[in-house]
């Protein structure tokens, strides 16, 4: 067993164990919020002797628990030399410009290539570890075939601090996108649209449920009437290609952070992603509105053309306010060309 850290409760305690703790646990501990309630779980949290494994249990200002400390443990996730691009990497957290084809965490169908394999043998034995393991802390995702910027914790106290920005929806992402149409305040098609409206500056805000579609687990749906989760995408329309607009480069910036939210909200408004094989639908685009060469790179973009091109946040534990960016990747900067944009 590891060593025995004391906590005492402080002044008006939460009304229950796991909140307590997760209050008044020192920082320098670097115990999260799910570690806590492993650790309650298996009897590692102690009052007078006596193992409290109820997360609910009352607590009084004043009482001292001791809590068991277990050494953090190996994964069974096999460390892949796999080549990374790193923007920032200190003791808490690192900064990774994601590629495309890239699956962010193992899972059955790509238990080996994914980033989680590639940042456990890029980290050798530096990781402090997440959740009492030497893993990787994931707080967010994009997409497999979607490229762009992640921050991953290498620290309890890390993914704390992260996971509690990303829930009060105070991370900064922007992604650039390519889509079908151009959204503008000016398409009457678009006022009509359950969920859809128009902000100053001709910036789309699409607000919406999310969850499961009915039929096909693989795939989210728009969901109103208090079925799904609540979930915000805004968008605005960098540059237009073809007479009448066929496509454009938009910026989407996320309020919420659900699976597939700017592909299923696009595809919702009514600009799917060029190359979505999921929601896009490939359309039949006009030679006379884009030319032969555009229409071709259209028809033969093999992804959705996303990218996660911005990431602020503010350092969980030095409180520095960081932001990066990431330039487009080749696929999406050859397709702005072939459309007639000079980048």
């Amino acid at each position: 067993m590891g060593p025995a850290l004391l906590v005492t409760i402080g002044e008006d305690p939460p009304d229950r164990l796991d909140k307590a703790l997760v209050r008044d646990v020192p920082v320098d501990a670097s115990l999260s919020r799910s570690r806590l309630m492993k650790m309650i779980a298996d009897g590692l949290v102690a009052l007078d002797g006596t193992p409290i494994t109820n997360p609910k249990a009352r607590v009084e200002e004043g009482q001292t628990y001791t809590l068991t400390v277990e050494a953090v443990g190996e994964v069974d996730t096999v460390a892949e030399d796999i080549p990374l691009t790193v923007l920032w990497e200190d003791a808490d957290l690192i900064v990774i410009d994601k590629p495309v084809g890239m699956v962010v965490h193992p899972a059955p169908g790509s238990w080996t290539g994914t980033l989680v394999n590639a940042l456990l043998y890029h980290f050798g034995g530096s990781l402090s570890g997440v959740g009492g393991e030497k893993r990787p802390g994931i707080v967010h995702r994009i997409d497999k075939e979607t490229s762009g910027l992640l921050v991953v914790a290498k620290s309890d106290r890390a993914h704390h601090g992260l996971a509690a920005q990303f829930e009060a929806h105070t991370v900064n992402r922007r992604y650039l996108a390519i889509v079908n149409g151009a959204p503008d305040a000016a398409d009457p098609r678009l006022r009509g649209i359950e969920g859809a409206s128009f902000e100053p500056g001709n910036i789309l805000r699409i607000a919406t449920n999310l969850a499961r579609h009915k039929t096909d687990r693989q795939r989210q749906a728009v969901f109103f009437n208090g079925v799904g989760r609540h979930a915000v995408t805004r968008a605005r329309t960098l540059a237009t290609f073809g007479l009448p607009p066929v496509a454009a480069l938009v910026e989407c910036w996320l309020e919420t952070g659900r699976t597939h939210q700017i592909r299923v909200h696009m595809a919702h408004a009514g600009h799917g992603l060029i190359g979505d094989p999921t929601y896009g639908r490939r359309r039949k685009v006009s030679e006379k509105a884009l030319g032969a060469p555009a229409v071709a790179a259209v028809a033969a973009f093999p992804r959705q053309a996303l990218h996660a091109a911005t990431l602020g946040f503010t350092h969980p534990v030095t409180g520095d306010a960081l932001e990066f960016s990431s330039d487009l990747p080749p696929d999406m900067r050859d397709l702005l060309t072939a459309l007639g944009h000079d980048i």
